[in-house]
């Protein structure tokens, strides 16, 4: 009978334990606080460190505005960057002229009309290159000026701290200067492509402290295209009607014309300083607040909201967007590195939401950086993207995705101009459908999978006709292409022949044959497609799934594998860069894998990589490869390494060297399997889901959709 009462009691406990688990389980993220632990936060400031150089950031996706620690772009010029913000300068020729280049394959000939430079024509295909390039629309500064009148040196100012609390997204800075200091608070707007600021300062008062608004030309001379700033000659700013408390600028570049609209308080002075394409905004009080929107077309100053209007309307994105979507806290673990890993978390979705949530996709460095003139990249969508969906943030990641529709007709065009069915997806475009000219533009071919992994990826969270319908032409399309693009041989094996230029981008594309990662993609592609045509109710295309039983298997040699068939001394000459070959069980789902010879590929990455020369989403991809193979130990160390060419600054950003978001994307899709799993993983443990079980991880997650793939 006691030990029925024991056994019972025992039993009441364990089930009074599992309720509490599932209670704590069930409680919801304090979500404010987790993101309010990681506020970015500096204080003081040393010229020696180049300070300035690594701005922070207020935007919404489609507009950013770059500061530095004075809270505007003061200390040097930063960038002003948008979506519809373009320029080109006039071409040395008709572009029409300009005629490509062509390239031989095994089996064809293939005229690279867009892809190729014109070896007839290099300035056309230098022009070609640099235009259209991202246009800085415009540098807000400060600017201290003496008792007599004359302007200060920069160096005068000196920044105190900073403090971005990224659930608002409001930025409040000091710094000091020769007579005073100075409090600045930073916001913009959620669907405007404005900054905005409160200053308080005695300086205001006296004239000391003034408000610049400067703009500059762009060509292809400039140094990160933040603006060529010594060619007044070539573009106008002409003042289109002011008076009290606003201005409207016109600016135009050669063919491009845009207006700027400041709003500002009473009072205040707005005009020319005498220096070309140059304005100040001089307060009558000790507070001054200001509003300058940016905009393709003319808009009335009065309809510009002013610093609290916008402030609010800031507030309410930024807190709508941590309380929605996916989130994990890592707060309850012992593990040393949990607090530099959630920072990277949320400072990484604070910078994808302002660089990476627009109506294009954002070129590599976001909207911080004009890097290959402000450009984006077809490879990199599925980093800049995939996690909107993974962290079930589907809207974030519309715009980005539209890219293939609006792109159709050209990667069609593309296509059939080589001698190809179906769509060939372009490597580089700007606003409008027009490859940069450049081998590895003509020759890359890993983006040409993407929309078929993203269609799937949308179909599993709405499985419905409607989904079918909106990808449908677009994934039969990109199938057509994949499937006549490998060669067949004499054995009847399907070949992915040279040219190729592969993901690592560092092999000679005349002698580039069967690359591992491309032919894995290449499986997972057809065979999704084909998986649309049963869905759609439309017969099977026996091309493609001949080409999908037949495709040459991807190499291997001594039980690893391989970068591509027949690379000759790749562990000592190519290790290095992208391991792409690794993504193909992890980034992706294994198709034509053996996991046991990716367990081994791994392990040798490991011992024999120089990750000193490795960059950008590397680390998240060999973090999902070590998931899949069940090394979540492994995993958290690939997402925290850091070298002198990879290293996250205070505000979560990637410089590598450049900033570079496709690895703020890449961390979040690899937390997701960590928190969330992947398609065939085991049931997640109940304390630390997919991390480490080793008794130091505490994890909790909540508002995960579907799974990786």
């Amino acid at each position: 009978m006691k030990v029925c009462i024991r056994l019972a009691a025992i039993r009441l406990a364990i089930i009074a334990t599992l309720a509490c688990s599932a209670a704590l389980a069930g409680e919801k993220i304090d979500r404010k606080a987790a993101v309010g632990r990681h506020a970015i936060k500096y204080s003081g400031y040393d010229v020696r460190l180049n300070d300035s150089d690594s701005p922070t950031q207020v935007g919404n996706g489609k507009f950013a505005f770059a500061f530095d620690r004075t809270g505007l772009q003061t200390l040097a010029p930063q960038n002003t960057l948008s979506d519809w913000g373009w320029h080109s300068t006039p071409p040395p020729d008709d572009p029409s002229k300009f005629k490509g280049n062509s390239a031989y394959s095994p089996a064809r000939k293939i005229k690279f009309a867009d892809s190729l430079p014109d070896p007839d024509n290099p300035e056309l295909s230098q022009w070609l290159a640099a235009n259209p390039h991202r246009l800085n629309l415009g540098r807000i500064s400060f600017a201290i000026f003496g008792a007599d009148g004359g302007r200060l040196d920069a160096g005068s100012i000196v920044p105190q701290w900073q403090t971005v609390d990224m659930y608002t997204g409001r930025v409040e800075s000091a710094f000091r200067a020769p007579a005073g200091g100075a409090r600045v608070s930073t916001v913009s707007h959620p669907d405007r492509d404005l900054v905005s600021a409160r200053i308080k300062s005695g300086l205001l008062e006296t004239g000391a402290l003034r408000v610049i608004f400067k703009f500059p030309y762009s060509d292809r001379e400039t140094s990160n295209l933040s603006g060529n700033w010594n060619a007044p000659e070539k573009h106008a700013t002409s003042v289109e009607k002011s008076g009290d408390g606003f201005a409207l600028l016109a600016r135009e570049l050669d063919g491009t014309r845009y207006f700027v609209a400041v709003k500002f308080s009473k009072g205040a002075k707005f005009s020319p300083t005498g220096n070309p394409h140059e304005f100040e905004l001089r307060a009558n009080s000790g507070e001054l607040e200001f509003s300058c929107e940016f905009s393709p077309e003319k808009i009335d100053p009065a309809s510009v909201p002013g610093f609290v209007e916008s402030r609010n309307a800031y507030e309410k994105m930024w807190s709508g967007f941590w309380e929605n979507g996916a989130f994990v806290d890592l707060s309850g673990s012992s593990d040393i590195r949990w607090k530099e890993l959630e920072r990277r978390i949320i400072t990484s979705q604070y910078l994808m939401r302002i660089n990476g949530a627009g109506l294009l996709p954002p070129q590599e460095s976001g909207l911080r950086e004009n890097s290959w003139f402000g450009r984006f990249h077809f490879e990199m969508i599925w980093w800049h993207a995939y996690h909107w969906l993974l962290w079930n943030r589907p809207g974030l990641a519309d715009g980005i995705l539209s890219i293939y529709r609006k792109t159709l007709p050209y990667a069609r065009e593309i296509a059939r101009g080589q001698g190809y069915r179906g769509a060939r997806w372009p490597k580089c475009l700007g606003d409008i459908p027009r490859e940069w000219p450049y081998p590895i533009h003509a020759f890359l071919i890993w983006q040409q999978p993407h929309p078929i992994f993203f269609a799937e990826a949308e179909y599993r969270a709405n499985p419905s006709e409607e989904t079918l319908k909106k990808w449908a032409d677009i994934v039969f399309a990109t199938a057509e292409f994949m499937a006549d693009l490998p060669i067949r041989d004499e054995t009847g094996r399907y070949n992915l022949e040279p040219p190729l230029y592969i993901v690592s981008e560092n092999t000679d594309p005349r002698k580039t044959r069967n690359p591992a990662f491309e032919l894995g993609y290449w499986r997972y592609g057809l065979a999704t497609a084909l998986e649309w045509q049963r869905r759609a109710g439309i017969p099977e295309n026996k091309k493609w799934r001949e080409v999908l039983e037949n495709l040459a298997p991807l190499p291997q040699k001594g039980g690893v594998y391989e970068t591509f068939e027949g690379v000759e001394n790749m562990w000592e000459k190519l290790n290095y860069e992208h391991p792409a070959l690794i993504g193909t069980f992890g980034m992706l789902r294994g198709d034509g894998t053996d996991p046991s010879a990716i367990r081994r590929t791994l392990d040798k990455i490991d011992a024999t990589w120089n990750f000193d020369r490795v960059w950008g989403w590397d680390f998240p991809m060999l973090a999902m490869a070590a998931m899949r193979v069940g090394d979540p130990e492994r995993a958290i160390g690939y997402l925290l390494f850091s070298s002198p060419h990879y290293s996250w600054d205070e505000a979560g950003a990637v410089n590598s060297p450049c900033a570079y978001f496709p690895a703020n994307g890449g961390l979040l899709a690899a937390v997701a399997m960590l928190a969330n799993g992947w398609d065939g993983a085991p049931p997640p443990d109940p304390d630390a889901l997919y991390f480490p079980k080793n008794g130091k991880w505490k994890v909790r997650a909540e508002g995960f959709g579907q799974k990786h793939q």
